[in-house]
């Protein structure tokens, strides 16, 4: 069973009644996007004058306030270990930050094949699309204009709530992945070789740790169940693998790859923005929505700007940064090229730096090492 929540804050038990019969008709439409389980959606009380959270009791006028899961077994995803000496534990790499400009400017694009390897790349991306639009269960009046699948993003039908959280937290489970085992493999040629790797390395563990991050944050407002826990499984043990042996035979390949996803990414994260917008997820665009306090410290978000569109924002500009920065490594020579994005440029060539974010398809290796 996969449930959702927006905040464990409520005011009281009567308040938290009312709200409760205020979204039944959310519990209804809940279903399981094709998995063959009810996901129920646990909707809490979203008012900014509660302070505190409140005993979660059943009480005479509401015997199951928020969920249609025993309130006995609602709980923190993850919370803090509470230690007799440290108050918590900051992100191991701090978020560079967005200016709004920047993450408005951000929008779906795509890089077209142009070698063999591009075009498996692409072809591998589409597959994997399609299975989790199956395994995910959008229907095809769900899907966008598959003639233009990376920048279209209207559709007859939206998908629910429930139906992205499922998609993303799903995605996020596996989009940390490559960032890894590119990092470690980089890291273990450098050892063997007795070699610097002129900061490859960090940029793709840092890309890993941001695409943990994305799901730490909506984990916050969804507790999957053991079915999804063993898809997730099953998905990460066979995409570990698949990335591992193809780094090896071809880390050029491997980064188009991820280049490749993360422009699906960008383009699932535009049209759930799109979604949003429109008031077609009444939940989410309710500008009280409560986001998770790990997605605000994370992003250092402002005040004002935390509501879930903002929240989206962020991980989108994040995901246009992560499509350009691996177009832009498969465009390099593996072995002996740096990583512009981290590098110093000599004086008057400074403008060359490039800013993965602001261009889609990357940079060609003459624009950034000349």
């Amino acid at each position: 069973m996969l449930s959702f929540e927006a905040s464990k804050k409520v005011c009281s038990p009567k308040q938290a009644a009312q709200l409760s019969r205020a979204v039944a008709p959310f519990l209804y439409q809940a279903h399981a996007v094709g998995l063959g389980y009810p996901a129920t959606i646990r909707v809490a009380a979203i008012t900014r004058q509660c302070q505190s959270r409140a005993s979660l009791r059943p009480t005479p006028s509401s015997k199951r306030s928020f969920s249609t899961t025993s309130v006995n077994q609602l709980r923190d995803v993850f919370p803090a270990k509470d230690t007799p000496y440290i108050r918590q534990t900051p992100p191991a790499w701090e978020h560079p930050g967005y200016t709004e400009e920047e993450m408005l400017a951000v929008t779906p694009g795509h890089r077209s094949p142009e070698t063999v390897g591009d075009w498996v790349a692409w072809k591998l991306v589409r597959l994997a699309r399609w299975a989790t639009d199956l395994a995910t269960g959008i229907g095809r009046e769900q899907q966008v204009d598959m003639k233009n699948p990376t920048t279209a993003v209207a559709a007859e039908k939206p998908l629910t709530e429930a139906q992205w959280l499922v998609r993303v937290i799903f995605l996020e489970s596996i989009a940390g992945v490559p960032g890894m085992v590119g990092g470690m493999l980089r890291h273990l040629h450098s050892l063997r070789r007795l070699k610097r790797d002129n900061g490859w390395i960090e940029t793709l563990l840092e890309e890993s740790f941001n695409e943990r991050m994305h799901l730490m944050t909506l984990m916050k407002m969804a507790e999957v169940g053991w079915f999804m826990k063993t898809m997730i499984l099953g998905a990460q043990g066979v995409f570990f693998n698949a990335m591992f042996l193809s780094y090896i035979v071809s880390p050029k390949i491997t980064h188009r790859f991820v280049g490749y996803l993360e422009e699906e990414a960008v383009h699932t994260y535009t049209r759930l923005l799109r979604e949003i917008e429109q008031g077609d997820l009444p939940k989410w665009s309710d500008p009280t929505f409560q986001i998770p306090e790990i997605a605000i410290t994370y992003w250092r978000m402002p005040e004002g700007k935390r509501t879930m569109k903002d929240l989206i924002l962020y991980i989108r500009a994040d995901e246009a940064v992560h499509r350009g920065v691996n177009h832009t490594l498969g465009n390099l020579k593996q072995k002996e090229d740096p990583n512009p994005f981290v590098s110093e440029y000599r004086v008057g060539e400074e403008q060359r730096k490039p800013k993965a974010g602001l261009k889609p398809a990357g940079y060609e290796r003459n624009e950034v090492i000349g």
